[in-house]
């Protein structure tokens, strides 16, 4: 069974933030090599959430996470995500496919806002 990562943001008309998503994938990808590791927008730009499940499902995967890249629950995190997700993985009984939940409060991204912020002091 092929384990992937399906990173979803919200997508955006502006083609640098939607590149942001990409950086981070090539990020996720060598922290998880053998890992199929796609993204996938909400709206506004491709590929949607379906696509990029068939695209994960197309490269072998049987196990899929998607990854909300949204710092908390709200109404997309918490209702249109699952229900996209439910929705293109109706027809894929084989593939196990489940929502992770949003980045959330993390020590982590806390350090990360704290580096922002010390950096404008600089």
């Amino acid at each position: 069974m092929s384990d992937a990562i399906l990173l979803v943001d919200h997508g955006s008309r502006r083609s640098e933030a939607n590149a942001l998503l990409e950086e981070i994938a090539v990020r996720v990808r060598a922290r998880r090599p053998g890992c199929i590791v796609r993204t996938a927008h909400l709206e506004l730009v491709a590929p949607s959430i379906a696509e990029g499940i068939d695209s994960c499902v197309a490269a072998g995967a049987r196990d899929i996470v998607v990854h909300p890249y949204f710092l908390g629950p709200g109404r997309h995190t918490v209702g249109d995500i699952p229900r996209l997700v439910r929705e293109a993985s109706r027809g894929l009984p084989e593939v196990r496919v489940r929502t992770s939940e949003p980045l959330g409060i993390h020590d982590k991204i806390v350090e990360v806002v704290l580096e922002r912020i010390d950096a404008t002091r600089a």
